[in-house]
C-alpha cells in the first residue's frame, strides 16, 4: 500500500475535466489497495486541503499533506498543473510525482516548443508561425489554417478557419486563452494518436494507437459531449503503425517524458506529423489513453498503479 496525494482541479479552462480524471484516479486506486488523499484546487489557486481562504495560506496549509505522500498523483491538465508548475513544486520538497517533470511538462503544454523540439528529433510538423497577442489585428494569412492558443488545452480557443474573414474572430478567441497564438496550415490526414508509458523499470512502451473520427475540427464540444468516436486498435498497416510508434517514442525521449503521454499525430500519404503532445492526458475510464492501454490488456485500475510504481521507482 501506497500514501498517494491526487491532486485536481486547477487555474485554467480545464478545471472541469481535471476534476473527472482526479476523482477517476483517487477511486481506481484506493480499488487498488492504497491510501489515498484528495484535494482540489479551485480555479482561483485555493487548495481545499488547506484552511487558508488564499492562494499562498491554503497552499501553505496544504504542505504537510504532501509531506504526508510518498507519491503526488497531479491529475491536473492544461496550465498550473500539466505545464510543469506541480511538478515542479514536489521537486522541490523531494516528494516522487507521477507523470513528466517540469521541464518535460512546461515545453509539452507550449505547442510552438513542441514543434521545435519536434523537428530537431526528425519529426515532421504543420507549418506556422506565432502572433503575440498585441500583433493580432496586423495579421493577414491565406485560409485554410488552424488557429490555436500556444499554452491551451482540451482544445480550448482552437479553430479551423475557412474563409479569410474569420480569421480576426478566430484569434480573438484564442488570445482569450493565452497572450500568444499560433497559426498553423491545414494538414489532410487521418487522426491518430499514441499513447507511450514508461514502467518503473525504466521501460518505455507504446500502446495500441487509437483513431478519432471526426467531421472537421476535433473540438473541445466534440471531446466531451460523448458524440466523438473512436477506434481502438487503429485499423493500420504494419509499416503505418511502425511509424506512428517510432515517432511517439521518439518525441517521448526527446521531450524528457515520464509517466504516461499521449502524441497526437496526423498520418498522411508521406507519414506522421505531429500534431501535438499531451504530458497529463484525461483520465477517466472513458478517456483516449486508458483506452489505448485497455487495447494491450492493460485495465484502467492497473495502469494507475503502474503509473504510482513508476514515479516511486524514479524517485527511490
Amino acid at each position: 500500500m501506497t500514501r498517494v496525494v491526487v491532486i485536481g482541479g486547477g487555474q485554467n479552462s480545464e478545471h472541469e475535466v481535471s476534476l473527472a480524471s482526479a476523482s477517476a484516479v483517487a477511486d481506481a486506486l484506493r480499488a487498488g489497495g492504497h491510501e489515498v488523499r484528495a484535494v482540489t484546487i479551485s480555479r482561483e489557486g485555493v487548495w481545499d486541503a488547506g484552511a487558508g481562504g488564499d492562494p499562498v495560506s491554503s497552499l501553505t496549509a496544504a504542505l504537510p499533506l504532501l509531506g504526508w505522500a510518498e507519491v503526488v498523483f497531479p491529475a491536473v491538465h492544461g496550465q498550473h498543473g500539466e505545464d510543469g508548475a506541480l511538478a515542479a513544486l514536489c521537486a522541490l520538497i523531494g516528494i516522487p510525482v507521477v507523470g513528466s517533470p517540469a521541464r518535460a511538462g512546461a515545453i509539452g503544454m507550449d505547442k510552438h516548443a513542441t514543434k521545435l523540439v519536434a523537428e530537431a528529433a526528425g519529426l515532421r510538423t504543420a507549418h506556422g508561425f506565432v502572433v503575440a497577442a498585441s500583433d493580432i489585428g496586423d495579421i493577414e494569412f491565406e485560409a485554410p489554417v488552424v488557429v490555436k492558443p500556444v499554452s491551451a488545452g482540451s482544445s480550448y480557443g482552437v479553430s479551423l478557419v475557412q474563409r479569410a474573414e474569420d480569421l480576426p474572430e478566430a484569434l480573438r478567441t484564442a488570445v482569450a486563452f493565452d497572450d500568444h497564438v499560433l497559426i498553423e496550415e491545414v494538414v489532410r490526414g487521418r487522426e491518430i494518436d499514441v499513447a507511450v508509458i514508461c514502467e518503473a523499470g525504466g521501460v518505455r512502451w507504446a500502446a495500441p494507437p487509437l483513431e478519432i473520427h471526426a467531421a472537421g475540427l476535433f473540438d473541445t464540444a466534440m471531446k466531451y459531449d460523448g458524440s466523438a468516436r473512436f477506434t481502438v486498435p487503429a485499423a493500420l498497416e504494419e509499416r503505418e503503425e511502425r511509424m506512428l510508434t517510432r515517432a511517439a517514442l521518439a518525441m517521448f525521449d526527446a521531450l524528457g517524458c515520464a509517466g504516461v503521454a499521449r502524441m497526437d499525430f496526423f498520418l498522411t500519404d508521406e507519414g506522421p506529423v505531429l500534431n501535438e503532445v499531451n504530458t497529463m492526458p484525461g483520465l477517466t475510464a472513458a478517456s483516449q489513453v486508458p483506452r489505448m492501454f485497455a487495447a494491450a490488456g492493460v485495465g484502467y485500475e492497473e495502469l494507475v498503479d503502474r503509473l504510482v510504481r513508476a514515479a516511486l521507482a524514479q524517485g527511490a
